[in-house]
C-alpha cells in the first residue's frame, strides 16, 4: 500500500483525475468535486515528504494544445484547497517539465499542463511513457475515473515505474468490489438515465446477485417499447430495442426486472408542460414520459427499504425540471433513509442530484468514476486496475 512506501525526498509522479466542468462560455470550475476527492492521497504524500508532481487530462483535445482546456484553472483551485502554491510544471513533458521538477523541495506540489496535449497520451506511445515516467521515482494512480482507458498515464508509466494505489482508487476498489458481491442481501440496483444500451451490461452481471433492479429515466420507453406498449412520441432506435429486448429475454434478468407500473407523461418536452400520470399500459400516442408514477415510487420505496445494499446509477426522470423531479427526489430520500444498508452511487446525473438534494452524507461511497465505474459493475477489468502493483 502506498502508505507503506518510503517516499521522502522522492519525485511522485500522481496520476489524478481532475477532468472538473466549467460554467459554459468561461473558465469557472462548476464542479470541484473531483478536486477535493484527489486531496487525501496529496497530502498523504507531501506528509511523508514526497515532491509530488501531480498530472491530469481535462477535457478532448485530441493531442493538440486547446487554450480553452489549459490546465490553468484547475492549478489555481487545487492551491485554495490544498493551502499551498502549486506550481504550474509545463510540458506535460520537456525540458520545462524537467526543470521545475527538478527543483521542487522536500513535500512541494507542482502540476503538469493537460496531459491530452500530446497524442502521445492516448495513444499509449512509449516515447510519451518513458518521458513521463523520467520525472519521477514512484507512480501513483489515483484517477479511477481515467483507469477504463488504456493511455500513457495510466499503463504505460506503470510499466516503468513501481506503481501503487491512491487513496482515492483504492477506495473505490474495495466500494465496487463489494457492490458487485453476493454477501450482502437483500440487494437492490436502481438503474436509470437514458439510455438501456449504456446499462446492458451492468444489469446483466448485477442480476445473479441482485434481488430487484428498479428501472426509471429515459431507460423506461425502451423496456415498454420491448413489450410492445405506446411510448408516446419517443422514438426508440434500433439499438435501444434491440438491448431492451436481451434484457427481457434473460429468464435471470427477468426474474429480478422492476419496470414502472404507471408514469409521468408530459404533452411537450418542456419543464412547463402540462402533464398526467397513468398507467405503463395506456400512455397516450402523444406525448413524453418524464418520470416515474406514485405508485411505482411506492414499490420501489418499499424495496429500497428493507435493502442491505443499493447501487444507484441515474435518476428516475428528468429531475432538472420541477414537475418531474419526484420520482428522484422520493428515491433519493428512500436511500437516505436507509441507515443500515451499504449504499454505492454513480454516474454524473446521479451525483447532480445527490448534491442538489443534499443527502451526500447519507451515501456509503460516491463513485467518482463515471464510464469507469460502469465498466466495472459490467465485470470488465479496468486497464488501469490490471497495471497496478500494489493496490
Amino acid at each position: 500500500m502506498i502508505e507503506d512506501v518510503e517516499v521522502s525526498g522522492k519525485r511522485v509522479l500522481l496520476r489524478a483525475d481532475l477532468n472538473v466542468t466549467f460554467k459554459p462560455g468561461s473558465t469557472r470550475i462548476a464542479d470541484d468535486s473531483r478536486i477535493h476527492a484527489s486531496v487525501a492521497t496529496i497530502e498523504l504524500l507531501r506528509s511523508r515528504g514526497a515532491r509530488v508532481v501531480l498530472c491530469s487530462h481535462l477535457g478532448r483535445p485530441k493531442g493538440k494544445v486547446v487554450p480553452e482546456m489549459r490546465i490553468e484553472p484547475v492549478r489555481e483551485r487545487m492551491s485554495e484547497v490544498l493551502g499551498v502554491d502549486v506550481g504550474y510544471a509545463g510540458g506535460p513533458v520537456g525540458e520545462e517539465a524537467e526543470r521545475v521538477v527538478e527543483s521542487l523541495n522536500d513535500s512541494d506540489v507542482a502540476m503538469l499542463e493537460n496531459l491530452r496535449f500530446d497524442p502521445g497520451e492516448e495513444d499509449n506511445d512509449a516515447d510519451f511513457s518513458n518521458s513521463l515516467a523520467s520525472l519521477a521515482d514512484v507512480f501513483v494512480n489515483d484517477a479511477f475515473g481515467a483507469s477504463h482507458r488504456a493511455h500513457a498515464s495510466i499503463v504505460g508509466v506503470a510499466d516503468l515505474l513501481p506503481t501503487y494505489a491512491g487513496l482515492l482508487m483504492r477506495a473505490e476498489i474495495v466500494a465496487l468490489e463489494r457492490a458487485v458481491d453476493s454477501a450482502e442481501r437483500p440487494a437492490v440496483a436502481i438503474l436509470g438515465g437514458s439510455k438501456v444500451a449504456d446499462k446492458l451490461g451492468v444489469v446483466k452481471n448485477l442480476a445473479p446477485n441482485t434481488d430487484a433492479v428498479l428501472i426509471g429515466g429515459g431507460m423506461v420507453s425502451a423496456m415498454l417499447a420491448a413489450q410492445g406498449k405506446s411510448v408516446g412520441s419517443v422514438d426508440v432506435s434500433d439499438d435501444e430495442m434491440k438491448a431492451a429486448k436481451e434484457l427481457l429475454d434473460d429468464p435471470i434478468v427477468v426474474d429480478k426486472l422492476h419496470l414502472p407500473t404507471d408514469v409521468i407523461v408530459a404533452e411537450e418536452f418542456s419543464g412547463d408542460s402540462r402533464y398526467i400520470e397513468t398507467s405503463a399500459d395506456s400512455v397516450p400516442e402523444s406525448g413524453f414520459i418524464l418520470d416515474i408514477g406514485s405508485q411505482t415510487i411506492s414499490n420501489y420505496v418499499d424495496a429500497i427499504g428493507t435493502a442491505e445494499k443499493i447501487v444507484w446509477n441515474g435518476p428516475m426522470g428528468l429531475f432538472e425540471w420541477e414537475a418531474f423531479s419526484g420520482g428522484t427526489q422520493s428515491i433519493a430520500s428512500a436511500i437516505s433513509d436507509n441507515e443500515s444498508a451499504f449504499k454505492l452511487a454513480g454516474g454524473g446525473s446521479t451525483v447532480e442530484a445527490i448534491n442538489s438534494l443534499g443527502i451526500a452524507d447519507a451515501i456509503t461511497h460516491i463513485s467518482t468514476g463515471g464510464g469507469a465505474s460502469l465498466e466495472f459493475l459490467e465485470g470488465k477489468t479496468l486497464p488501469g486496475i490490471a497495471a497496478l502493483h500494489v493496490i
